[in-house]
Formats: C-alpha cells, sequence, structure tokens
C-alpha cells in the first residue's frame, strides 16, 4: 500500500542532493528504521544527514549519540555543510550524549550494581521521545553496554530481551512518530539483532564495496513499508567533507 508522499516525514535538501527522492519521498510516519552497517560504513553521517533534513522540513528531532559531545557533534555536522547550530537554538533538535565510559559505572565505580540500565533510562526519558523523529546513534552499543541485556544475553534470552524494547517502541510509533536505529550487526548476536530486523518497517544496510583501489558505499533498502513514490533497491553514495551525503548512482531492480 502507497502513502500520499504528503504524509511522509520529507528529507528535504531536494536541491542539495537526490537521497529524499531516492527514498521515495521521505519516511512514513509511525515507523521504525533499522540502518544496518559495520564500521565505517557510514551509519552516522546517514544519520546526521537524516537529522539536518527533517529539521530544514520543519521536523523535530531527537538526536541520541553514544560516541559524540554536542561539542563533537556540531563540528562534525558543520564538516558535511549540514550547519546545526540554529537548530539546536531554535529547540528543533534535542541531542544527547549516551555516556557509556569505558567502565560503564554510574558513579565511577566498578561494582555492577553501580552499572547504567541504559535502556531503562533511556525509555524513562520522556523528553528525548517528544520529537517526531528520535535517532539512536549507535543502538548496539546502548545494548552491549546495558546490564540487565547483557544478562539476558548470558542467559540465552536475547529474543525476550529484545521484545521487551519493541513493546516500548511500539507504543512510542503509535503516536504517529519515527524512530531510527543504526546498528553494526558485527558486535550483536544473530538471536539480539534478529527482532529488531523483523519488526522495522524501513531496513536499511550500508554496505562498502572494494572497486578496484576504490571503496564504494551503497544503500541496500531491504525493506520500505508505506513508501511514496519508486524507491531504489540499491542506491550508491559518497560522504564527502564540506558537502554531505551525495548520491552516485542508483539502479531498480
Amino acid at each position: 500500500m502507497s502513502i500520499a508522499s504528503t504524509d511522509l516525514f520529507s528529507l528535504g535538501l531536494d536541491d542539495h542532493d537526490r537521497l529524499n527522492k531516492e527514498l521515495g519521498g521521505g519516511i512514513p510516519p509511525g515507523s521504525i528504521i533499522l540502518v544496518e552497517g559495520d564500521y565505517g560504513a557510514g551509519k552516522s553521517a546517514m544519520s546526521q544527514r537524516f537529522t539536518y533534513g527533517l529539521c530544514e522540513e520543519g521536523h523535530e528531532v531527537t538526536y541520541l549519540s553514544t560516541e559524540l559531545t554536542v561539542g563533537s557533534f556540531l563540528d562534525q555536522m558543520h564538516s558535511l555543510s549540514y550547519d546545526m547550530v540554529d537548530h539546536i537554538l531554535d529547540e528543533d533538535v534535542l541531542f544527547l550524549h549516551a555516556d557509556i565510559g569505558e567502565s560503564n559505572a554510574l558513579t565511577g565505580g566498578d561494582d555492577q550494581t553501580d552499572r547504567k540500565e541504559l535502556l531503562k533510562r533511556l525509555m524513562e526519558a520522556e523528553v528525548m521521545w517528544d520529537a517526531d523523529v528520535v535517532v539512536i546513534d549507535t543502538f548496539d552499543a546502548i545494548l552491549r553496554n546495558d546490564p540487565k541485556f547483557e544478562a539476558l544475553v548470558r542467559q540465552n534470552e536475547e529474543r525476550q530481551a529484545a521484545l521487551e524494547v519493541i513493546s516500548y517502541f511500539r507504543d512510542v510509533i503509535s503516536q504517529g512518530k519515527c524512530i531510527m536505529l543504526t546498528v553494526d550487526p558485527s558486535t550483536l548476536d544473530e538471536e539480539a539483532i534478529g527482532p529488531f530486523r523483523a519488526i522495522a518497517d524501513v531496513f536499511i544496510e550500508l554496505e562498502m564495496i572494494e572497486v578496484g583501489n576504490d571503496v564504494r558505499r551503497q544503500i541496500n533498502v531491504l525493506r520500505f513499508a508505506g513508501m511514496g513514490e519508486q524507491v531504489g533497491d540499491t542506491i550508491g553514495f559518497s560522504v564527502r567533507s564540506g558537502t554531505g551525503i551525495v548520491i552516485e548512482s542508483r539502479s531498480v531492480a
């Protein structure tokens, strides 16, 4: 079933790149978007492109990063020509840093009881779910560093742990919001990542392919429920300093 393009959350920047057009005019409200890719595949750059474009189109975004502080986030966005300063000041975007830390400790101690229950804190942080779109980059780092999730993994109950998180996400998207998760699949067990793949309305894989001496990046659209116009199955792209995401080529099966 196709949704009218006016109902989609446009990714904007039509004069800057062709990403919004290649993805059918935007993302459907009430959807979970899963972006998978190995280290260096462009997950953060894609998250930042989505965030900037959505803000430019008047949508409110929460961006939770496990790696960047607000300063490094603004620097990185600026280097991609996605200037977020005004959007931060205008409160179009809420930037949050998930301070996982090397010890994963809430108080700096090594005691297991001090470790953060990251997923629980995430779900209780009501303000972060107020936005139209919530971007979590990278979601696998939160799963891997949450002691409760980790304990369930040790008991081979990854699927049960994932389903509890998914239940919460479903409540959020039932309000017409979108949740975008980036994941490095090499860091999680199949049992842990499988349920998120299964429920994702939009499932995108970012891939790096060596062609001669070149490394080419491509977006593989594995699932796109509620698409607007035609969505490309494979979309070539690059990430360029001073420009951001650049769409290189397109092929439709």
